[in-house]
């Protein structure tokens, strides 16, 4: 399994209908058919040194393999998302994975 870790700062000062855009555009990326898994998250409020809490969400989604993946950053749902919705964050950070089983 290959998994996709994004994390996303979001522009201060958004309005109510601006963050529930980005939200619904990120819900429409766990839809996406060679997604095995997808999870969306805010920071938690767990407080240790190490944990990073600068960011405003994450999107952690799965894929069986490689191609899942490829196949994700083709298809027109997720090139949707980045043209609606990268006019709402200052920052995007990606971690990809290879699952140890």
């Amino acid at each position: 399994m290959l998994l996709h870790t994004v994390l996303f700062w979001l522009k201060p000062g958004l309005s109510a209908a601006e963050i529930t855009e980005f939200e619904a555009g990120l819900r429409s990326l766990t839809a996406i058919p060679s997604v095995r898994y997808g999870f969306i998250g805010r920071p938690a409020a767990t407080r240790r040194p190490v944990i990073d809490h600068s960011y405003s969400y994450k999107l952690v989604v799965g894929f069986d393999d490689l191609a899942g993946h490829d196949l994700y950053q083709d298809i027109p749902v997720h090139k949707d998302f980045i043209a609606r919705c990268s006019r709402l964050w200052t920052r995007v950070q990606i971690y990809d994975a290879d699952a140890l089983a």
